[in-house]
Formats: structure tokens, C-alpha cells, sequence
């Protein structure tokens, strides 16, 4: 998955549409596209996977989490700096080039993995969406994750590594670009059925593609898609979902929680931050209007509070978007935000109604999908007898990535989570978890207890 600077993260909702119109495309050569990118098998056994990433940097990734941005150097070789940091990290690669398909990673040779790879286009609703098949080479049957988007613009089948990092280890993956972005036609949209229906056009694309070498399917997806793949999940037989970093509220209160953990964490009192609570409702208001009303209850609450200490740090998942722009500017910038999100759907009746098993995996700091609530209600759904699994990560952020604070409290991503690739693995595999997976905070199913 790709990250993008802001506060840290990906937004679940109008949040990284909006950041991705901040954003010019990554622009990439045309060596590091075709040549370079790919999963390599290092002579200690361990597979670092590299990825296309913004600017002409690479992103690799190792399954253990870690990971960095590889710069190029005048001597054709490459320079890392650790995680989304700007501080080297003293690892260096270079790369057979377009002839060959072999690495030199932190001084450790390696050779490009083979895969299995089927392209197909497929349809839903009448709209062409473009698809990838990877597997593992070989004749047995494997599971398949059938990767379903965030809220991003970005096409998958460029940016997504788990297409490569699940075969690598031996288990497969459908990506497919969701419509409006890469190859795929249609309209981007964050209409949350739609996008359920072509989740499922995706996996009978992914069943006819495996054929004979299919043994478990189902979902997995970040952010946005803890709306989607529940959903999808509902429309069509699979064996498992996996949820990461997504919600079991819906977007209005994902943004009040935002609000309340951000600010909490920087001291103010609760008189405060119910103050500011209440100018978010505002521009929340606002937001689910479509930009298009709400106005006057919003600025006769900035007006009242622009002055308070806590103003300056009022961010919410998408409130610090809205917050400094006149109503004139809202609405010229309402069509721009028109892609029909749900912003009151309640996802807890379908959540209720599920019997596909389920991972969800949550980060105790995430600002952009906070975890407090949601990890409640799904803790109660396994009390009431579910086949669902919790996984908390307590110092996690969006995506799963661990992090510094600068003397600004300014957060830098460096890492994935320990354990949390293995998570995606062994649930997919097996339908079953057999940690430790780093500090990972599991709830069982009551069936899966001892």
C-alpha cells in the first residue's frame, strides 16, 4: 500500500481523494516500472519485495515489516532511507538492470521470484475493470486474497506489493484497479455498494482464473474497505475477510473520534474538547451536505472559537479540510467531492447478519480510522458468538506502520507493525492464528479459545 504525507496516513473517506487532487502522480522511469520492480529471494532465505513509490524513488518492503525508500545514486546503484523518513539507513542495492534478474540488498544477493500471472478485464455494471491473477508457480492448489481499495485514486496493479509479498509466500492474490482509476473504466466513487458488487465481480474473475488450483478465497482491503469487504462479503460465497485498519462506525462518527483522540493526546481538557466537538459536527454537517449547507451553524462556531488555544490543532479526519475555506469556496469546490459517499451508512446490521470468518486488524494511534469504538463493537459481536478475530496494535497508526515524533509532535512513519504481514498470511492460509505476531492484542472467537 502506498502512504501519503499529510497527518500521517490514509483516509477512509473524503480525506485521501482530496489529497490525492493535492498530488501530481508519481512520475517513474520506465526501467524502475518494468525492469526493477518485483519480489527477490535473498540468500538468507528472506524476500524483500520492490515497488514502484512517488518521484523516481522505489519502495521496498521485507514480510517482517520493514521497509524504506530506495534513491537512485549517480553510480546506477541505490540508496535507502528508513521507512517514510528522510534519514538514511545505511542499506544499498543495485539491480542486474533490464537483461537480468538479479539484487544486491544491504549486501545480501538475491534473485527475482517467478510468478504465475494471469491479466484479465472484467465487468460490473456494465463497466470494464482490468484484474492480475498472481500466483505461485507450481500445480497445488493455494487460497487467494482477492485485494479490494481504500478510498485511494491510485491504480493497484502499479502500487499494491501484497500482489507480489502474499505469492511469495506461497499464497496467491487478485489486485485489480477499482473503477475511475489505472486501467479500469468507469467513474471513481465511493459508493459503498457499488463498490461490494464489483469486489464480488472480482473474485468469480479471480475463481475462473485459478481454475483447478483454487483452495480457499476471500477478501482483504484497508481503510475504505472495512465498509466494502463486509459488504461484499454478504453478496458472495468466500471463505474469509480481512479488514485492516477499517471501521464499524460510520464516517461522521469516524470523524468525531479523530477529533477526540488527536486532541486528547495533546493535553487539552474535556471541556475543550467538547467544545471543539461541536464546531467538527459543524463541518461535518457540512461534509455529508455535499458542501452545500450548513454554513451558518458552521461559521457562527468558527467565529466563536477561532480563538481558543485547541483551534490550531482541530484536524478529524476530514474536518481540517473544510475548516479554513468561506462558504463561497466550499461550494465551488462541492463538484469536485461529488463521488456519493454514504456518510451516515451503519455497517453494524451487516456485521450482525455475516457468517464468513473475519480478521480485523486495528491500531491503537490511528488518527485517520480510530479504533476505540470499532474495537469495541466488534469485541461484543465475539461475545455474542461470531467467528471474528481482533488483532490490536496499541502503538499502530494508519496502515499498520509504526512511527517517531518530532519536537513538533509531528509523526514519520518507519515500519510496518511486527507480525502484521504474518497476520495477513496465516488468516488466509489457514483461517486460523498461532502468534505471537509482534505486540498484536488478539481477541478470539469463542470457538477458537482453549
Amino acid at each position: 500500500m502506498r502512504r501519503i504525507t499529510r497527518a500521517r496516513g490514509v483516509s477512509a473517506s473524503l480525506l485521501l481523494a482530496a489529497a490525492c487532487t493535492l498530488l501530481a502522480p508519481p512520475a517513474f522511469s520506465e526501467a524502475a516500472r518494468d525492469c526493477l520492480v518485483g519480489s527477490y529471494r535473498l540468500a538468507d532465505g528472506s524476500d524483500v519485495d520492490i515497488a514502484p513509490s512517488e518521484g523516481d524513488t522505489l519502495r521496498w518492503r521485507k514480510f517482517d515489516g520493514t521497509t524504506g525508500a530506495l534513491h537512485p545514486v549517480s553510480d546506477g546503484s541505490w540508496r535507502s532511507t528508513r521507512g517514510w523518513s528522510r534519514a538514511a539507513d545505511g542499506i544499498t542495492a543495485s539491480f542486474s538492470g533490464c537483461g537480468g534478474n538479479s539484487i544486491s540488498f544491504a549486501g545480501i544477493a538475491g534473485t527475482r521470484t517467478d510468478f504465475e500471472v494471469h491479466d484479465v478485464t472484467f465487468a460490473s455494471h456494465g463497466t470494464p475493470l482490468v484484474g492480475r491473477l498472481v500466483l505461485p508457480r507450481g500445480t497445488a492448489r493455494v487460497p487467494v486474497v482477492v485485494l479490494v481499495h481504500g478510498s485511494e485514486h491510485d491504480s493497484a496493479l502499479t502500487f499494491y506489493s501484497l500482489q507480489r509479498m502474499l505469492p511469495a509466500q506461497g499464497v496467491g492474490a487478485f489486485v485489480y484497479d477499482k473503477r475511475g482509476t489505472g486501467k479500469s473504466g468507469g467513474t471513481y466513487t465511493q459508493d459503498y455498494s457499488l463498490l461490494a458488487d464489483d469486489a464480488v465481480a472480482a473474485v468469480a474473475a479471480a475463481r475462473s482464473l485459478a481454475g483447478a488450483r483454487l483452495g480457499r478465497i476471500g477478501f482483504q482491503g484497508g481503510s475504505q474497505a472495512g465498509w466494502v469487504v463486509p459488504l461484499a462479503a454478504s453478496r458472495t460465497e468466500v471463505d474469509f475477510a480481512i479488514v485492516c485498519f477499517g471501521l464499524a462506525v460510520d464516517v461522521i462518527a469516524e470523524d468525531q473520534e479523530a477529533v477526540e483522540l488527536q486532541l486528547s493526546e495533546k493535553g487539552y481538557s474535556r471541556s475543550e474538547i467538547r467544545a471543539a466537538l461541536q464546531v467538527a459536527a459543524a463541518a461535518e454537517r457540512v461534509v455529508a451536505s455535499g458542501l452545500t449547507d450548513g454554513f451558518a451553524e458552521f461559521d457562527r462556531l468558527r467565529s466563536q472559537y477561532s480563538g481558543a488555544r485547541w483551534y490550531k490543532d482541530l484536524r478529524g479526519d476530514y474536518t481540517w479540510l473544510v475548516l479554513p475555506h468561506t462558504e463561497a469556496e466550499l461550494r465551488a469546490m462541492a463538484p469536485q467531492f461529488d463521488w456519493h459517499t454514504p456518510w451516515h451508512y451503519d455497517p453494524m446490521p451487516v456485521l450482525r447478519s455475516l457468517r464468513t470468518p473475519q480478521l480485523w486488524i486495528l491500531g491503537g494511534e490511528d488518527y485517520d480510522a480510530p479504533s476505540r469504538e470499532t474495537r469495541r463493537r466488534l469485541n461484543s459481536l465475539i461475545a455474542d458468538g461470531r467467528d471474528y478475530t481482533v488483532a490490536f496494535y496499541p502503538n499502530a497508526e494508519h496502515g499498520m506502520t509504526l512511527f517517531d515524533l518530532d519536537v513538533k509532535g509531528e509523526r514519520t512513519s518507519t515500519r510496518y507493525a511486527p507480525g502484521y504481514f504474518r497476520l495477513l498470511l496465516d488468516f488466509a492460509r489457514d483461517g486460523m492464528l498461532s502468534g505471537p505476531y509482534g505486540d498484536a492484542e488478539l481477541t478470539l472467537p469463542l470457538q477458537h479459545r482453549r
